[in-house]
């Protein structure tokens, strides 16, 4: 069944109350159509999806019916306590079974300030009916902001509401006191939504619940995490069959399927909540930088920019500078410190940071005190700064709609146009960054489609099922079926995904510790002891991180001339680092953390110490977070700017000579062609092919093509990939190969390479094996956290490699064996993408027999090597080798 569609300009909607108009009027505003059209979907009792720009007051429109229902209750009645937090009901607000009524240790006391909750400060508040409405957000600094914007309205209307966050950092005593007293607004996470659907008193707590709202739900639904909050939702439906939700979308490919993430899915058919699209924004004013420096052929710090990056910094009021890794953010914002001879307010912010660090820079940046922030997708979603003028993206983009919603940061203001720049880092990005700036002038965008339910999600899902109330598998099996990435699950992979929960799996049975739940004499399934809903809840999330160490700021232990004293314990925590990186350090390196150089100077159980340095070469820390794929979409469209030699005229004159230096010394790849290039340099055989589909679809191309080759007999040596192209190097003559015969291409790259060839890679790479480590987290057979402890990475690489070992060779259909193929299908190999760029290319490979390397092959023949690289160093060394490959390039 199609969405109805409901596009903004329309018919009227009903006004709005009377203070409710008072109030925008005060201000000089007028309700915008798609905020009055979200309250009409709810007046006819219908969840919707709005589709709005940043700057169009989506937050708003979210919670606009449920500000006007509750601004409607009757009966108030005093607040116990005053000022933010307030006080509290004298008695529970939903009813609780005799086992659940609250001791009287748990009673709410006068006085107690609770910094996560907003009420409308020192006026009457009526005595709440329960939940009313769950914010859910992907990001716990999103949950906080938006706290922080409702209590404006709240406060100046003086709405008896109270609105409170639970994330991951909220007090275990103050989630205790919500489950008892629930707010009329409750703001929180997927992973807190499944911690609270786990518990036994969920029906009590979630049956008044009459609204949910989904703010940034595109970047919910293309994880795991929105596998995880889908099934919350089919269990909220059957809670509280009255729900009704609203999603929030900036970016979106396919609104149709992310509608039917909001309504239940009925067995066999399709139905999507009601789409309301805003309309009236101004288009966004983006350009590319066009330097006036060298532009190099390979890199990706943009440092032939920087000066540039600085003075446009100091051309506007406030900055934000997106790049697309961490270790790229703190190398920036180093370099823009050594230029910043104005004493700029600049700051740095991601994910790795402690979150005081980055609190305190959203807590200036929302007071007007910075002048730029350098920042990774860690600031991509929804942070409300209106004073932001200027958004600058230091590389290419990966995605148009990862760049619109980075551009919306910019600007809220629907009736101007938000500015971009983009930097690319080299002439490859160029074209990216070019017909990136194409697509958002188009409003086109790259969302990838609505998944597949993963089996290890749901077999977490029905653990958390039995930690709540025991269940029939007939009945949870209809429920999960209702949540739309589910709602084409077999019966059978779901008794597997049961019985693997039950008891390990067949492989699996005859260890006690693997039986989480069993069945009673009434069929229903139930945890099979305490401790499992203890373990449960300690590792909910699909969030498997790389094992992260905290990082201390001590004094340095040096005491001159070499020798040493004891390091001192303690130390202001800087954020966490990951462990690979340390591992590779020893005591006196030092590298670049928050913004900061620090000494290296010891490593005590999951504790980094450093101290402050004044070193001018210091090492990066290299992060395994923050790589982004170039999109299926930008690919393609780089593929057909290549060849539209008219297209060309609009590049920047670097790269148009670039491009035409390719042209003569070998080709420039047609839309559906491979180019294929082999010369000689050194004492090595070079073979270069071009694809244009991605690092992930590359990465596993050249792993199958080196085994091909291997058996070709061209001795292959290695190889390396980037977005754009595959190097294979090795020490047989592929020229001479393909000239005489001994080396087909069309067979080299034959479809059917992802058949035997990938089989047997698998078996023998590590691959799958860190894949199926991440299942058996996320899916609760192996714990990450203990009651007191952390599992130690060694621990948990034992556990997962032995028991993977036991299930390939005894039960190789395994649930979570299926899970960790999936995963690898569609994550890091890449594989659909893969294939339908072999299939693509039968029949039209062309090969160039060249005596040197050509333009088109330097950035890729740069990355050999340039992984053990790092900080300044890497970039002169890079440098010298890009200048010897550019004169060999250009004969």
């Amino acid at each position: 069944m199609p969405p109805r569609i409901h596009k903004i300009p329309a018919e009227p909607a009903a006004p709005l109350p009377d203070r409710f108009e008072a109030w925008f009027a005060a201000r000089g505003w007028s309700p915008r159509a798609h905020q009055l059209a979200l309250l009409e979907k709810a007046r006819e009792d219908r969840s919707a999806l709005l589709i709005a720009p940043t700057g169009a007051g989506k937050t708003l429109a979210g919670f606009l019916p449920t500000l006007v229902e509750l601004s409607s209750f009757s009966s108030p009645s005093p607040l116990v306590g005053e000022g933010r937090g307030g006080g509290w009901p004298q008695a529970p607000l939903v009813a609780l079974p005799p086992s659940r009524q609250p001791a009287a240790a748990d009673l709410p006391h006068k006085g107690g300030g609770d910094n996560n909750s907003l009420v409308s400060t020192g006026r009457s508040v009526q005595r709440s009916a329960g939940l009313h409405t769950l914010y859910i957000s992907p990001l716990k600094a999103l949950a906080v902001d938006i706290a922080r914007n409702l209590e404006r309205p709240i406060a100046e209307m003086a709405l008896p509401i109270k609105v409170e966050t639970r994330t991951g950092d909220t007090p275990v005593s103050r989630r205790q006191r919500q489950r008892r007293y629930p707010p009329d607004i409750l703001l929180t996470t997927p992973e807190q939504l499944a911690l609270l659907l786990s518990s036994d008193d969920a029906p009590f707590l979630f049956s008044s619940l009459k609204r949910i709202v989904l703010d940034e739900l595109h970047a919910l639904v293309t994880s795991k995490r929105g596998d995880l909050l889908s099934l919350g939702l089919a269990r909220l439906w059957r809670l509280a069959p009255q729900i009704r939700a609203i999603g929030l979308s900036a970016t979106v490919a396919e609104p149709d399927q992310l509608a039917r993430f909001l309504v239940p899915q009925p067995g066999g058919n399709e139905v999507a909540a009601d789409i309301v699209i805003a309309g009236g924004a101004a288009p966004p004013l983006v350009e590319m930088l066009d330097t006036r420096e060298r532009l190099p052929w390979a890199g990706h710090g943009a440092r032939h920019a920087l000066s540039e990056v600085y003075e446009l910094i100091k051309a506007n009021k406030t900055t934000l500078v997106f790049v697309n890794t961490r270790s790229q953010a703190e190398m920036l914002f180093q370099d823009l410190w050594r230029m910043n001879d104005d004493g700029l307010a600049i700051a740095l912010h991601h994910g790795s940071l402690d979150v005081a660090q980055r609190r305190k820079v959203e807590d200036a940046m929302s007071a007007g005190k910075l002048r730029a922030v350098v920042c990774t997708s860690s600031l991509d979603l929804g942070v409300d700064w209106g004073d932001v003028d200027l958004v600058v993206n230091i590389g290419a983009p990966k995605g148009s709609s990862r760049l619109m919603q980075r551009i919306g940061r910019a600007n809220h203001r629907l009736d101007e146009a938000s500015r971009a720049v983009l930097v690319p880092a080299n002439r490859f990005e160029v074209l990216e960054c070019r017909v990136a700036i194409d697509a958002i002038a188009e409003n086109a965008q790259d969302t990838p489609p609505l998944r597949t339910g993963a089996l290890d999600v749901l077999a977490q899902h029905v653990l958390g099922c039995a930690c709540g109330e025991p269940f029939l598998s007939d009945e949870l099996y209809d429920e999960v079926r209702t949540a739309a990435p589910y709602a084409g699950l077999a019966r059978q992979d779901f008794d597997d995904v049961v019985d693997f929960v039950a008891s390990g799996g067949y492989a699996l049975k005859t260890y006690e510790r693997f039986a989480r739940i069993r069945q009673d004499k009434q069929g229903r399934w139930r945890v099979a002891n305490p401790k499992v809903r203890q373990s449960y809840r300690l590792n909910v999330g699909t969030i498997v991180e790389e094992p992260m160490l905290k990082v201390r700021l001590v004094r340095s232990r040096s005491t001159g001339s070499g020798s040493t004293g004891a390091i001192a314990r303690g130390g202001r925590v800087l954020g966490e680092i990951e462990e690979y990186f340390i591992e590779g350090l020893t005591a006196g390196d030092t590298f670049v953390f928050g913004g900061e150089v620090v000494r290296y100077e010891a490593l005590a159980e999951d504790q980094v110490y450093v101290s402050r340095a004044n070193d001018k070469d210091p090492k990066v820390p290299s992060y395994m977070g923050g790589k982004f794929p170039l999109s299926t979409y930008l690919a393609e469209r780089v593929r057909r700017l290549l060849d539209d030699r008219r297209a060309w005229n609009g590049l920047p004159e670097q790269v148009r000579d670039w491009l035409s230096l390719q042209k003569d010394v070998s080709r420039v790849p047609g839309v559906r062609e491979l180019l294929v290039e082999t010369f000689p340099r050194g004492n090595k055989h070079y073979l270069i092919c071009y694809p244009f589909e991605g690092r992930l679809a590359h990465q596993t191309l050249g792993m199958l093509l080196t085994r091909r080759l291997e058996r070709a007999r061209a001795r292959p040596l290695g190889f390396v990939a980037n977005e754009y192209a595959v190097a294979i190097w090795g020490l047989g003559d592929a020229s001479f190969m393909v000239r005489n015969g001994e080396l087909n291409l069309d067979a080299l790259f034959n479809p059917d390479m992802l058949g035997d060839d990938l089989e047997a890679w698998l078996a023998e790479s590590a691959l799958m094996k860190r894949t199926f480590r991440n299942c058996a987290l996320i899916s609760g057979l192996i714990e990450r956290r203990f009651t007191n402890e952390d599992k130690s990475r060694r621990q948990v690489l034992f556990s997962t490699d032995l028991v993977y070992d036991v299930l390939r060779k005894h039960q190789a259909d395994h649930v979570l064996l299926r899970a960790a193929r999936a995963d690898a299908a569609t994550g890091l190999l890449d594989l659909r993408r893969l294939g339908g760029m072999l299939a693509r290319i039968q029949g039209r490979i062309t090969h160039r027999e060249l005596d040197h390397v050509s333009p088109l092959a330097v950035p890729v023949m740069l990355e050999i090597g340039r992984e053990s690289v790092y900080g300044e160093a890497a970039d002169e060394l890079l440098a010298e080798a890009a200048n010897e490959l550019v004169k060999e390039a250009m004969g």
